[in-house]
């Protein structure tokens, strides 16, 4: 085991399978010589060199309509869009090409393509640098989306997410970038599809993602000490998410808080709350309550930020809410 952040657990996954897999390669802009804006990529491209960790133009559908193609002949690219609010550049080029390709083609071709972003805010960013995007794509068929919120899982969920024959949205929080964890050096896998249970509790369950899982975890300690027990739950997939792990845990507490960094309108909150509703109606004790940002740009002003983003104090409200 090592300690390591999550930048240093992502690079060392990327490692791992350039070293085992010649087909699986990087592009994007900045990731070569420059390590990528956040040093993600950082000495892959001396290590591997241009063939193999590419930079690209500041073309968004470029990178992508790429990578779609490169995977359509048995190439397994992992292209870097800098910052999530930048998908929107190459929208098409993700839900009409990748996520429909083995629909189209009967199986024929496939899209085993893995998109890391940066996403979220927290860090004065300002309105095109720190949106949560994840509610953009939630409905797209053949998508999965993949949100890590420890280095552990983060390097295990990237290597999955490589193996995986289909087209991967990989969120990386930029607030957790710097998290330290124990991380096994050696090569392993994290499942898809399956969420953690970051801390049991009997009283009420929290299901979170990314930054919201340590909101969510800060806050159960604190309410520990007024004898309120909370599960927390990472989901770790978002699309599509655990529905076994998270209705198990609501039916054994008859409570559920769902916290997600987005806006609350359409989003991961609003999906995974309604599905709680429906199939746990009978265990429920109280209203599922959803913690989620305000329906607003994220303002360059970190003090406005904070009021826009939800954070500890929102997660301990809406538990002592659901429990009263």
């Amino acid at each position: 085991m090592k300690r390591m952040t999550i930048v240093q657990a992502i690079n060392n996954a990327l490692d791992i399978m350039m070293a085992e897999d010649e087909r699986v390669f990087l592009l994007g802009e900045d990731i070569g010589h420059m390590g990528g804006d956040f040093g993600v990529t950082r000495g892959l491209w001396e290590k591997y060199g241009d063939e193999r960790v590419r930079d690209t133009p500041l073309s968004e559908a470029a990178i992508i309509g790429t990578a779609v193609g490169a995977a359509m002949v048995g190439m397994r690219p992992v292209p870097e869009i800098m910052f999530s609010d930048f998908l929107g550049t190459c929208y098409d080029q993700i839900v009409n090409n990748a996520a429909k390709m083995h629909y189209m083609f009967d199986g024929q071709f496939k899209s085993p393509i893995v998109i890391r972003t940066a996403t979220g805010g927290g860090f004065g960013g300002g309105p095109h640098h720190s949106q949560s995007v994840e509610g953009w794509f939630m409905n797209v068929p053949g998508l999965v989306i993949v949100a890590p919120a420890t280095p552990a899982d983060a390097k295990g969920l990237m290597i999955s997410s490589i193996e995986n024959d289909n087209p991967i949205l990989f969120l990386e929080h930029k607030a957790l970038y710097r998290v330290r964890g124990d991380v096994d050096e050696s090569k392993y896998s994290t499942p898809l599809r399956k969420a953690a249970i970051s801390r049991e509790g009997t009283d009420v369950t929290v299901v979170a993602s990314m930054k919201m899982v340590h909101e969510s975890l800060a806050a159960a300690a604190e309410l520990a000490e007024e004898g309120i027990s909370v599960e927390v739950i990472d989901l770790r997939t978002l699309r599509p998410w655990d529905e076994e792990t998270v209705f198990a845990s609501v039916r054994k507490t008859g409570r559920a808080v769902v916290a997600n960094e987005a806006p609350k309108m359409g989003g991961l909150g609003a999906d995974v709350s309604a599905a709680i509703s429906e199939e746990c109606f009978s265990a429920l004790k109280a209203p599922v309550r959803r913690v989620c940002g305000l329906d607003a740009p994220i303002p360059f002003s970190v003090s406005l930020e904070k009021l826009i983003l939800p954070g500890k104090d929102d997660v301990k409200q809406a538990i002592k809410a659901a429990l009263a």
